[in-house]
């Protein structure tokens, strides 16, 4: 998701606050801003075998900035959802470096 359809959600969110429920409302935990979401936009309730479908079919193509020898280089990275995490954590603990420029979220069966 690009940074322009975060802000687009959170600020359509912040201008209808109104026509929502409490737990729709914009808040903060843990750093970040989230909105907890009960139904789709059609308003139906998540199903949750379709949304485990859906998330093992993701996969993200993470750009990440590396300097070595004084050349700037872009490593992409092919992470499926179940390993993002891990891949994330990896930062965390060295085994990978460098700033992450964008996390690309794709469906590796509807590549041509």
């Amino acid at each position: 998701m690009s940074d322009k359809n975060v802000i687009s959600l959170f600020a359509n969110n912040k201008k209808d606050l109104a026509n929502h429920t409490a737990d729709e409302k914009i808040k903060f935990y843990a750093g970040f801003n989230y909105v907890k979401l009960r139904k789709d936009t059609n308003g139906n309730k998540f199903n949750k075998e379709s949304l485990l479908s859906y998330a093992q079919k993701c996969h993200y193509m993470v750009t990440v900035m590396r300097e070595i020898d004084g050349e700037t280089l872009l490593y992409r990275y092919d992470v499926s959802n179940d390993d993002l995490f891990k891949f994330m954590k990896s930062f965390e603990e060295n085994t990978l470096n460098g700033k992450i420029i964008e996390i690309e979220k794709y469906f590796p069966e509807d590549l041509a």
